[in-house]
């Protein structure tokens, strides 16, 4: 079992982040890319207190990059969490 930290990276703060969270209940978190549904689960329910309902995740790509050379570098790859929380749980963000 991981540490619950580790599985749990960020929160992502965007426009579709908080249309989700406004419509759906639903909050999207940066979070390990070793980490699976059932952890991502339990990190969430342990950290936060609340009772969720559904994980989807999606892995991206680090996107390439050139500094003055013929050769490029990558960013990190990195993995979103979509998490659904039951209804009339909700996460205080600030």
């Amino acid at each position: 079992m991981k540490d619950l930290f580790q599985v749990i990276d960020t929160i992502q703060l965007s426009e579709k982040a908080s249309l989700l969270s406004e419509l759906e209940n639903t909050y999207v978190f940066k979070v390990d890319r070793r980490a699976n549904k059932l952890e991502i689960r339990e990190a969430v329910e342990k950290l936060f207190g609340k009772k969720v309902v559904s994980v989807r995740t999606a892995n991206y790509a680090g996107k390439k990059k050139r500094e003055r050379r013929s050769d490029f570098g990558r960013t990190k790859h990195w993995k979103k969490a979509f998490v659904q929380l039951a209804e009339g749980e909700e996460i205080e963000l600030v």
